[in-house]
């Protein structure tokens, strides 16, 4: 997945900051946004980049990364995937692109969860959505994305690649 990226990329729910450290490292310019603020000191104290905001808040340099991941399920975040996908489509360069893990099968559902740190809550139950690569699709495609590429990793992780459409 790391060899797809190009140009700046933008890691949304970059959680603990594994991509975005492993993406510098290959020389990416680099960021990850995560609403967790133990996420992102996570990711700072790895040596990495990372602001603690919602991806529906403003970003900066909207508009001008060359990628955007959805990694470990976050096609999920705010539980509506066609209002991320829209939103993600003003953050990246046009006809850029967007890498996304979705669940292994074909499902399409809505769930509320809760952010737990071991036992203990640590947020207020939050709208999420479970996505397959077939789903997907299909909110790509009212969302103004094109599928570019699908594929399943040596682990049995699948993925998406999404181009934006002119």
């Amino acid at each position: 997945m790391l060899r797809r990226c190009t140009g700046r990329v933008l890691d949304i729910g970059c959680g603990a900051g594994r991509m975005v450290e492993a993406l510098a490292g290959r020389g990416h310019h680099v960021l990850g946004i995560d609403v967790c603020p133990a996420a992102v000191i996570t990711t700072a104290c790895r040596g990495a980049s990372a602001v603690s905001r919602s991806v529906f808040d403003p970003l900066p340099d909207e508009g001008r990364w060359g990628t955007a991941l959805l990694i470990d399920g976050n096609i999920g975040i705010g539980g509506e995937p066609r209002r991320l996908l829209h939103r993600i489509r003003e953050v990246i360069a046009p006809e850029d692109l967007l890498l996304v893990e979705t669940a292994s099968g074909e499902v399409d559902e809505r769930r509320r969860v809760r952010i737990h740190s071991g036992h203990r809550p640590v947020s207020t139950v939050l709208p999420w959505a479970v996505v397959g690569a077939t789903a997907l699709r299909r909110h790509a495609l009212a969302s103004g994305w094109t599928e570019a590429e699908r594929w399943t990793s040596a682990r049995g992780r699948h993925f998406v690649a999404l181009r934006a459409c002119r």
